[in-house]
């Protein structure tokens, strides 16, 4: 992030300078917008999901929508499948299973995350395991804003 950056002001935050973590699966995250530059009310982040590979299915304690940047999604919304192509956007009410799906077997899929609380939760419905979304990321090497 650039220096001298007041976070009550707002900031600029620049993707390729800020850390990706795996979260297994073929998948692997940037978050964006948080708490540690000053968020109250929504994270958001970006997660490239590998050729042919899926999120689990599961449940958040908040809304959540998803923007497709790059590749071609299959949503499964409740048990209903939906074919997503680039800009286009789900918007999944809390406790409703969801998953996203790389619908190719060549090219990563690349989607946009909001979530509607800052202690949003991400709850597996296959063991009933609930964690932060946050825990998926080591926010201690988060590059912080300097005041």
């Amino acid at each position: 992030m650039d220096e001298h950056i007041d976070n009550s002001r707002g900031v600029v935050l620049r993707p390729s300078l800020l850390p990706t973590y795996e979260r297994g699966g073929s998948a692997r995250s940037t978050p964006l917008v948080g708490t540690e530059i000053g968020a109250k009310a929504f994270l958001n982040g970006m997660t490239v999901i590998g050729p042919g590979a899926a999120i689990p299915l599961h449940t958040h304690n908040c809304e959540e929508s998803i923007v497709i940047l790059e590749g071609e999604a299959i949503a499964e919304i409740d048990g209903a499948q939906h074919a997503l192509r680039p800009f286009e956007t789900s918007w999944v009410p809390a406790d409703i299973p969801h998953r996203f799906i790389n619908a190719s077997d060549k090219t990563p899929l690349r989607i946009l995350w909001t979530y509607g609380r800052t202690d949003a939760t991400r709850t597996l419905v296959e063991t009933g395991e609930t964690r932060p979304v946050v825990a998926e990321h080591d926010r201690s090497r988060v590059p912080q804003a300097s005041a």
